[in-house]
Formats: structure tokens, C-alpha cells, sequence
């Protein structure tokens, strides 16, 4: 499989494809390692050790990881590994904390009688991770899975190998036993397939597309595997007429410009009250202007190149259609052309105008392009929000706090922000409502898509 960056369309390496007879051999050696004495009888405290050295040794090469994770997909060097990489390192931390918290529950019953549970690793897991954020949402799939005492096997996206194999050799490092922790590279319909569908995986976490998401619970079904799925988004980002506009401008870049666009809960529609939305709109367009687009390493860098040319066509294409559909384009709506005439960059782009019958309004574009429609009442936002087949986030902006929560409290969405965007903490749960997924990252909820609680029944003298 040839590895291509997108920022200079260049090849870096071949990696190998792992065929269905590899995901055997892979799925087999979890097993083993998940009898194995050496990883079954770990008491919680030691298991909570090697994950803090793991993220030790993250913190000692997070500069090689980001590297990596540039190469691959472009993101920008020094932003990524400051901001992502502490994200990554607190996840790893926060999960290693855990490990001697899984309490079960003592249940009275009767005087003859009680009841008590525990809480036990599902078994064999695997873990898909997207190719936007390859380093973090691995973090968020082996933290939770390996202080519950699972054996993880990992896949990262096709576009983005070569990070998830430094960090398998870091694991090696770390000390986990044979098995616990692997790494399998290959295409989602032939690779993530043979390991999706293996009758031999106890739970599956997966990250990227409702499609994909959609036919991993129909792969599930076989065994009737655990699946945790974080699927698409489209939020919503709500400005009411007494927002501080400059403030909400600046979170709607960088929710919805950061990462090239590419962010599954990007504020990518903009809903803006009508008595102000000109006067955002200037804000708003000047600050989108004044990104730096360039290649990964520079430092000024503020958006790199898409991850791919799928993803660049596809983008291309939803503006193309945006101005078919008559959408008023504000700003951008073309490729950015560097000095070496290469890679798969995109101008910030803007659209007003935008209704609910448009693909734009409607669809997951996943690159940077926001859209800006008006209302007039606290209702008709709410309505406009929630006009989706997804339910992810949504950002609500207003100087009032009651408006805020109210507001928030009607949003069908598993998250919503208010007066910021995106600021993921791994101390709190993520994911979303309908067609966005099932069950949750992140936080003590996560925890939980690792687990099983049995419950075991205690006889005290009571005769049949």
C-alpha cells in the first residue's frame, strides 16, 4: 500500500496490507494473550503502571509521533503536537487513573440473600481509527480498552499508517505482553472488514463514517459483538443578537476551519440571528481570510492541505454544487495553489444564504467550508438545528445564560458547547445522538464499552 503526503502529493513508503489470514493470525495471538496469566491476573495497580509508562514514552518521542502523523496526513506540525499531544498524553493518564476504580456493587436482597457485581474486560477488541486525528482517537480507543485489562487490536485509516506503528513499537517498549496491543494496516473494505466481521472479536470502537458506522452494527450482529460507533456530524452553531460577535467568530474558525475542516463535530453551519448577521458576516469573513494556508512544517501554518484527493475531490464537489443550488459564496470556493503547484489544499470558504433543502445545509462536507443561514426567534433555531439526520454537537453563542442552557437543553445532540467550540476535554464523554453513533468516548462513560458486569447471587441459608 503506497503512502502518499498530501501536502506534496510525494511518496513516503510502502506499507503492507493485512490479508484475512494476518487478521486470524492477529485475532488469535489477542486470545492467547487475554488467557494468558501474564495479562489476565495483572492486578489493576500494575496495569495502570504500564499505561502510564506508555504515555511516558509517548511524551518522550511525541515529536517523531507528530512528525509521522504530518507526513501522513498534513496537518500542521507545531500547532498538532502542541495542542493534540497534550490532549493525548491527559487521556492517557486519565484512563491509567482508572484502573483501580472499577468498582462493582454490593446489592442487599434479603436477610437469606445478597447480590453483589463486578465489573470484567469484554475480551478481543478492535479498534478503527480515522484518519483526521490518527494519534488522539488511537489514545481514545487503547486507554480505556487497556485499563479494563482487554487486548486491543488496533486499525488505523489507509491514509494514515505510519503514526499507529511508532506507537505500537512504543507499546512493545512499554511492556505489554505479546498480543495485548497490535497494529494491522490495510483498506476498510478488505482489512477493517476481516476484523469487523471476525467471529472471534468480543467489541468493536469505531471512528469515521455513519455509513461505514452502519455496516459494522450489521457486521456485529454474527456474535453479537459490543460496538461503540462515533459517526458523522453536521452541528449547528447558534448566534444570538447579544453574542459577543468578535468571540463567536473566533470559535467558528477555529471549530470549523481547524483541521483543514476536517473535524466529525465542525461547526460547520453557522446559524446567525437576522438583526446581526452582516455584521458577523464581516467579522467573520475577515478572520477566515487571514488563515495561513501552507505545507505542514512551517510554522505560521494555520491549514494544511486535506488528507486526501478523494477528499479533496469530494470537497470541490459540494462547492460546485453549494453555487448550483444557489448559495451565495462570501469567500474562498477554490483550490489554494502553493509555490510547488502540488497537494490537495482549499481556500477557506464561506457561503450565506444557505437553506435546510440544500446538500450543504443537510450533508457532512468535511473540509473547510462553513455555511451561514439566519433565523428570527429562539424557535426557529432550535428548529433549524435540529432539521438533521445527525446529532453530534451544536454550539449555542448569547451573553444570556438562561437563553444558553434552555437553548442547550433542546438541542437533539450529544454535545453542546456554549460560548466556545470544540474544546474536548477526555475528562467528559463524547459522541451523539441519532445517525452521529452509539455509546461514548472519552470520560467514565467510556469505561463502560470496555466492560462487562456480571452479577453473582449469594445464598445465605435460604432452603428450597
Amino acid at each position: 500500500m503506497l503512502i502518499p503526503t498530501s501536502s506534496t502529493e510525494n511518496p513516503i513508503c510502502d506499507v503492507e496490507i493485512a490479508t484475512p489470514a494476518d487478521i486470524d493470525i492477529a485475532v488469535k495471538a489477542a486470545r492467547a494473550a487475554f488467557n494468558n496469566p501474564s495479562w489476565r491476573d495483572l492486578i489493576p495497580e500494575d496495569r495502570a503502571k504500564l499505561l502510564h509508562k506508555l504515555a511516558d514514552l509517548v511524551e518522550e518521542n511525541l515529536e517523531e509521533l507528530f512528525t509521522l502523523q504530518a507526513w501522513d496526513v498534513g496537518k500542521p506540525f507545531p500547532s498538532s503536537m502542541e495542542g493534540e499531544g497534550a490532549h493525548m498524553l491527559g487521556t492517557l493518564r486519565y484512563f491509567a487513573g482508572w484502573a483501580d476504580k472499577l468498582h462493582g456493587r454490593t446489592i442487599p436482597v434479603s436477610k437469606d440473600k445478597f447480590g453483589y457485581t463486578i465489573k470484567q474486560p469484554v475480551g478481543v477488541c478492535a479498534g478503527i481509527s480515522p484518519w483526521n486525528y490518527p494519534l488522539t482517537n488511537s489514545s481514545w480507543k487503547l486507554g480505556p480498552a487497556l485499563t479494563t485489562g482487554n487486548c486491543i487490536i488496533l486499525k488505523p485509516s489507509e491514509h494514515s499508517p505510519l503514526a499507529a506503528l511508532y506507537l505500537a513499537k512504543l507499546c512493545k517498549e512499554a511492556g505489554y505482553p505479546p498480543g495485548v496491543v497490535q497494529v494491522v494496516n490495510g483498506y476498510g473494505n478488505k482489512t477493517g472488514e476481516a476484523l469487523t466481521t471476525h467471529i472471534d472479536i468480543d467489541k468493536v470502537a469505531f471512528t469515521g463514517s455513519t455509513n461505514t458506522g452502519r455496516r459494522i452494527i450489521q457486521a456485529a450482529a454474527v456474535n453479537m459483538k459490543k460496538t461503540s460507533i462515533e459517526a458523522g456530524g453536521k452541528s449547528a452553531f447558534i448566534v444570538f443578537e447579544d453574542a459577543d460577535l468578535e468571540q463567536a467568530a473566533k470559535w467558528a474558525i477555529a471549530g470549523g476551519l481547524g483541521n483543514s475542516g476536517q473535524i466529525c463535530s465542525a461547526n460547520s453551519r453557522i446559524l446567525v440571528q437576522a438583526d446581526v448577521e452582516e455584521k458577523f458576516l464581516k467579522i467573520f469573513t475577515e478572520m477566515a481570510n487571514a488563515s495561513k494556508i501552507g505545507q505542514p512544517f512551517d510554522r505560521d501554518t494555520t491549514q494544511g492541505p486535506q488528507a486526501s484527493k478523494m477528499q479533496y475531490d469530494k470537497i470541490l464537489g459540494y462547492i460546485h454544487g453549494a453555487k448550483e443550488d444557489g448559495a451565495k459564496l462570501i469567500t474562498g470556493g477554490n483550490p489554494f495553489q502553493n509555490p510547488s503547484g502540488k497537494g490537495y489544499f482549499i481556500q477557506p470558504t464561506i457561503f450565506s444564504g444557505v437553506t435546510r433543502d440544500m446538500k450543504i445545509f443537510q450533508e457532512e462536507v468535511f473540509g473547510p467550508i462553513l455555511t451561514v443561514s439566519t433565523f428570527k426567534t429562539e424557535e426557529e433555531a432550535v428548529a433549524l438545528a435540529n432539521d438533521s439526520t445527525y446529532g453530534l454537537a451544536a454550539m449555542v453563542f448569547t451573553e444570556n445564560l438562561k437563553k444558553a442552557h434552555n437553548t442547550a437543553a433542546k438541542l437533539q445532540t450529544g454535545m453542546v458547547w456554549i460560548n466556545e467550540s470544540n474544546n474536548t476535554d477526555y475528562k467528559l464523554p463524547f459522541g451523539g445522538f441519532k445517525q452521529s453513533g452509539l455509546g461514548r468516548d472519552l470520560g467514565e462513560d467510556a469505561l463502560a464499552e470496555y466492560v462487562e458486569e456480571k452479577v453473582i447471587h449469594v445464598n445465605l441459608g435460604m432452603q428450597l
